[in-house]
């Protein structure tokens, strides 16, 4: 029997399953096999669908042995973050008061990671209501990060089951959602790519809301060309157009190994690299010099106000009133089971923030964007840390802050903006690097991110003894 990677890529995998050196079901089978042995300490799912998947693992074989040109993801596990829809499923969004919630649609987009052929290995944790960046859930249980297997630390939310379940080799590609950095947040702290897409480029038809202003889901894997992939996915490409991309590096795969000389990446100001782990920015620093190596060009430019400038108010204004505005019937129950600081963060949308305290946050949101632009327009990405500092310990995390200092301005204005692996601290937890651009310039980022992962091998490190 072949020995199998936990740790395959998917694109590896796409190429093993035509060649015949692998085969699905025994793939399928390893894994399941590892989330037997892990799961009780990591807990990355609410719900895994291990006989649904050994069967879809025995269709996908049959696949490979009848069809001249299988869809891309076929045999490939993708995890789905515990918003989106499976007819016939539970999404619970990560609340008590929903565990029995069945879903009555499939969201679009696990439609189209189904209809390329992706077998959906369950449903991971997410902070209740998709509302908070440390990753934790009170009531339904909090993953553990498995880059330290001592510390229960902090896995990054809202999709922190998603990053748990890439990051311990579960599965190759997860789907989070990212309001103010919930794909990136935990992306980076588990080490992985992690893609926030902009609005409006992926369907979010049958996935739970949180803000339908800024709600966007987006791929994480565990490298540029992965999160590439289940991009094309996502967005409804043909799949034997994927498929011939993929195996010529044409199209986007051509796209995104384009040198990067010559473009213009600003970087952080001295007045922004304030609150910053020294080893987080010095990950950083030798990021942006690699990048500069490869003759990208740098610019010391700052944003026309501060990244929090731009979010700490306003978007929560945006995040509360509608937040609250979809789970009211449970925020307003007294008797509901609510994490509190969950319900801290969304009750504002009732008791503080009016109707046209609302509409003048969406009219200055567009401002703010117009501005931005006009500011930015010579620029093709910004390069910031994607987290001020490493995982921290679960017993440290003040759920009054929050970790997405530089992750919600891209929200907030629109932009679209990725995170790659940038190496280990001292004590062997993942920094990340990320690039921001604008909107819909995903391939941009996928470049400039192609480029810095090919010249460093970030992505082959992965937390230790989970083999043992």
């Amino acid at each position: 029997m072949a020995v199998i990677d936990a740790y395959a890529s998917i694109k590896f995998l796409h190429n093993a399953y035509r060649s015949g050196s692998l085969s699905p079901v025994q793939v399928v089978a390893s894994h399941r096999s590892r989330e037997e042995r892990l799961e009780g300490k990591l807990k990355a799912y609410v719900t895994r669908y291990s006989e649904e998947a050994h069967q879809q693992a025995k269709e996908a074989e049959q696949q490979f042995a009848s069809m001249h040109d299988a869809p891309p993801l076929a045999g490939i596990l993708i995890a789905l973050k515990d918003l989106v829809d499976i007819e016939g499923r539970i999404t619970s969004g990560g609340s008590p008061e929903r565990c029995n919630r069945i879903s009555a649609d499939t969201a679009i987009i696990a439609q189209r990671l189904m209809m390329a052929g992706a077998i959906i290995s369950g449903k991971t944790h997410t902070v209740e209501m998709a509302t908070g960046g440390w990753g934790t859930n009170e009531h339904l249980g909090t993953p553990w990060n498995p880059w330290d297997l001592e510390i229960p630390r902090t896995p990054g939310g809202s999709s922190s089951g998603s990053g748990v379940a890439v990051a311990a080799g579960y599965c190759p590609g997860a789907i989070g959602t990212d309001t103010g950095g919930s794909v990136r947040l935990p992306a980076a702290w588990c080490g992985l790519v992690g893609l926030k897409v902009t609005e409006g480029v992926l369907p979010v038809e049958g996935i739970m809301p949180l803000s339908s202003t800024l709600d966007t889901p987006g791929p994480m894997a565990r490298s540029i060309d992965d999160a590439l992939i289940m991009f094309e996915v996502l967005r409804g490409s043909d799949h034997s157009e994927v498929n011939t991309q993929l195996k010529e590096t044409s199209g986007v795969f051509a796209a995104i190994r384009e040198p990067v000389d010559g473009l213009v990446l600003a970087i952080l100001p001295q007045d922004e690299r304030n609150g910053i782990d020294p080893e987080v920015l010095a990950a950083y620093d030798i990021a942006v010099a690699c990048l500069v190596g490869l003759g990208a060009r740098t610019i010391d430019k700052a944003v026309p106000k501060a990244w929090d400038g731009y979010t700490t108010d306003m978007i929560q204004r945006i995040i509360s009133y509608e937040g609250y505005r979809f789970n009211r019937e449970i925020l307003d129950n007294k008797n509901a089971v609510v994490d509190p600081w969950v319900k801290l963060r969304l009750i504002s949308g009732r008791d503080k923030y009016t109707d046209d305290i609302y509409q003048t946050a969406l009219t200055q949101r567009l401002y703010d964007h117009a501005e931005f632009q006009h500011a930015f327009k010579n620029v093709d990405a910004i390069l910031t840390p994607s987290i001020p500092t490493a995982a921290i310990p679960l017993n440290k995390v003040d759920q009054l802050d929050g970790p997405a200092r530089f992750t919600r301005a891209a929200n907030y204005l629109g932009l679209c903006s990725l995170t790659v692996p940038n190496g280990l601290t001292q004590e062997g937890l993942p920094t990340g690097l990320m690039i921001t651009c604008h909107n819909k310039q995903e391939i941009t980022a996928l470049r400039i991110g192609k480029a810095y992962e090919k010249a460093n091998k970030w992505k082959d490190q992965h937390p230790g003894g989970l083999d043992c």
